[in-house]
């Protein structure tokens, strides 16, 4: 065979082994482009299953999932029912199964620790229902506000209450700090300087001073929260939240809205 013959068909095996590459090469990208949108579908399936799933899913306690004017509504009705003696008998059963799956408390109380004033009980609501961070004189301190924040930014709760109560014995406390420099012991006055400023922006010196200090301490608390942390800012600026102040009457057990 000649030279020129010879390096034809050289010429043509290799067009042949090229073609065959080129086959090959796009038969593998193919391969790959289906394998690869196959499993981008499978995890967008996925990923929509599980939206939906949660979707579907109800909170522990659908109820509670409220905005924030008729949580509002829902924990005045409470104390309604409370101050005439309709308060609604308690079943733990009825709300076990509930509970262990998680919580959803549509409101989260500020209260003091007096034990006259309990917020369960004043406000006739049952477990898994009321977010409590409680603390004599009802004041701000850190880790309160972390509590509150919790409340908000992880468990949704639309509604914060500053709840103050007649016959503060904090709030006395902190009244005779100011009025007569008395000192108290340990950490008791720590809790006196807390409530000092509202002592100082009264200036009532009549019998109903108390009160009004009282009144202060929770006022003045509720503009902080309203103002003071970033987290509870955004969702007050938002309307997703309503931050409110009450006062708990001993006698009577009504509680006032204030603020």
């Amino acid at each position: 065979m000649c030279y020129r013959c010879e390096q034809k068909n050289n010429n043509q095996t290799e067009d042949c082994n090229l073609n065959v590459s080129k086959r090959s090469f796009l038969k593998l990208s193919a391969a790959t482009a289906l394998g690869l949108g196959m499993i981008r579908a499978e995890i967008a399936n996925a990923s929509a299953s599980k939206s939906a799933n949660t979707s579907r899913a109800l909170p522990p306690k659908p109820e509670n999932v409220l905005t924030p004017d008729q949580a509002l509504e829902r924990l005045m009705q409470g104390n309604e029912r409370y101050v005439s003696g309709k308060s609604k008998p308690l079943d733990f059963h009825d709300i076990q199964s509930a509970l262990i799956g998680g919580q959803n408390p549509y409101a989260t109380i500020l209260g003091c620790s007096d034990s006259r004033a309990s917020p369960e009980h004043c406000f006739d609501e049952a477990q898994g229902d009321l977010f409590v961070a409680r603390g004599a004189g009802n004041y701000l301190t850190n880790d309160n506000i972390a509590t509150i924040e919790y409340s908000v930014a992880v468990l949704n709760t639309p509604l914060i209450m500053v709840l103050g109560h007649e016959s503060c014995g904090a709030v006395k406390a902190a009244m005779d700090a100011v009025d007569h420099h008395k000192h108290f012991p340990g950490h008791i006055q720590l809790l006196a300087s807390a409530i000092a400023p509202a002592v100082r922006a009264v200036s009532d010196t009549s019998s109903s001073r108390l009160i009004n200090v009282t009144k202060m301490n929770v006022i003045m608390t509720v503009e902080r929260l309203r103002s003071k942390t970033p987290i509870l800012d955004f969702y007050h600026d938002q309307k997703r939240i309503r931050i409110v102040g009450g006062i708990y009457h001993l006698d009577s057990g009504k509680v006032e809205l204030i603020a």
